[in-house]
């Protein structure tokens, strides 16, 4: 939707793979009722620009589904990058086969010409995995106030995927829409993609993950674009515009103690199958779901420790664990600037003589963006250590 100039440079790094067995299937998508609202005139003229490029692509087989020219735009509720994302992932299991797989991806991703080999060889070395959450890289761009955002947004996410990574969660992954693959088997044996206005990606892993396992490690990265974009409702993009604006609470540096409680909640587990202890997480959990002893049920039902604590990640999933930190965060009164440096100082205490940050006059408003750049840096080699360490639990 609205970037021809983008979905080019996509469709080069496409063209240069040295994996040849693949179709590429492209979703040209926007409301029908834009046609009628001058203010999105020059989305609709883009998109029709996008379509026309399209039909001069050559060098690999290619289908076009067009969801953006007049009369074929979408209608009612079910519209934007959850309904394209749904249309293009059911589209495509009609012909496919169980064992081919999806590549995800939208019109500002670049990779090197090796992605594709690099995710056959990834499912042909872990053929029960059920997803693949690729490691990804935002580069810099000319915009300043972009590159900030970006990169104060990619700090919220490794420190957040490092923290879950830490404590063992299950959920310890990042959902990016541009950024993941899975095997056709698993896309139908879960029902597929909702059509969700926003978060399709993160929903879609989430449920993948409790269906099997992720795989977090793959020998190529993929490079998303940093833009502010307001097509979806959160996300990389609404996290630029917000952030931009200066507005970082949607996207706080979680202090560790909330990790922590969380990581309490999972050494209980095996207590939790005989009797509910109480603790900041199963408080949480009862306010949440209105139950007496939000363990119950699953001890009625799951007559084993190994089928109950599967029940137990189900309820306390990513996103209760996520519903989890914003709430307890709210009550604690203390900085990002300050979580963050309390979390580099506990668990990776030599990022103080490598970044050399004053952390006594730190501020996420105020640092320079090579500050910005060195922490993102390091959080990313230690998230890619973490992503690589996975392949051998």
């Amino acid at each position: 939707m609205n970037e021809p100039e983008l979905l080019t440079r996509t469709l080069v790094c496409i063209g240069a793979q040295t994996y040849r067995r693949f179709k590429v299937y492209i979703c040209v998508n926007q409301p029908e009722g834009w046609w009628k609202d001058p203010s999105k005139k020059p989305v609709c003229d883009n998109n029709h620009q996008t379509l026309d490029m399209l039909r001069s692509v050559k060098g690999f087989d290619m289908e076009v589904l067009d969801y953006s020219s007049i009369g074929k735009g979408w209608k009612g509720k079910r519209h934007g990058i959850g309904q394209a994302r749904k249309v293009l992932m059911d589209e495509i299991t009609k012909l496919a086969g169980p064992e081919d797989y999806i590549i995800s991806m939208d019109a500002d991703t670049t990779f090197t010409e090796d992605y594709f080999l690099s995710i056959a060889n990834n499912f042909n070395e872990h053929p029960e995995a059920v997803a693949l959450s690729v490691p990804y890289f935002h580069l810099r761009v000319e915009d300043e106030k972009a590159t900030r955002a970006i990169l104060r947004y990619e700090i919220y996410m490794r420190h957040y995927f490092l923290n879950l990574g830490r404590i063992g969660s299950p959920f310890a992954f990042t959902a990016l829409g541009s950024a993941m693959a899975f095997p056709v088997w698993a896309y139908r044996a879960t029902g597929g993609m909702a059509p969700k206005l926003s978060g399709e990606d993160f929903y879609f892993l989430q449920k993948l993950r409790k269906f099997g396992n992720l795989l977090l490690w793959n020998d190529v990265i993929v490079y998303p674009e940093a833009r502010f974009s307001d097509r979806v409702f959160f996300g990389t993009g609404p996290a630029m515009i917000k952030g931009g604006a200066g507005d970082w609470s949607s996207y706080p540096v979680y202090p560790i103690s909330l990790f922590n409680d969380l990581l309490e909640t999972y050494l209980l587990l095996p207590l939790f199958y005989f009797e509910t202890l109480e603790n900041n997480v199963v408080r949480f959990l009862k306010e949440v779901t209105k139950e007496k002893d939000p363990f119950q049920l699953l001890r009625e039902n799951h007559k084993d420790l190994e089928h109950f604590t599967r029940a137990f990640h189900e309820k306390l999933d990513g996103l209760r664990i996520l519903q989890f930190l914003k709430t307890m965060n709210s009550d604690t009164g203390i900085t990002d600037e300050v979580n963050l440096r309390h979390f580099f100082m506990t668990y990776y205490p030599e990022a103080e003589a490598r970044l050399s940050i004053s952390w006594d006059h730190f501020s996420f408003q105020n640092a320079t963006l090579l500050d910005l750049e060195k922490i993102r840096s390091f959080l990313f080699e230690k998230e890619m250590e973490f992503r690589f360490n996975s392949v051998f639990p």
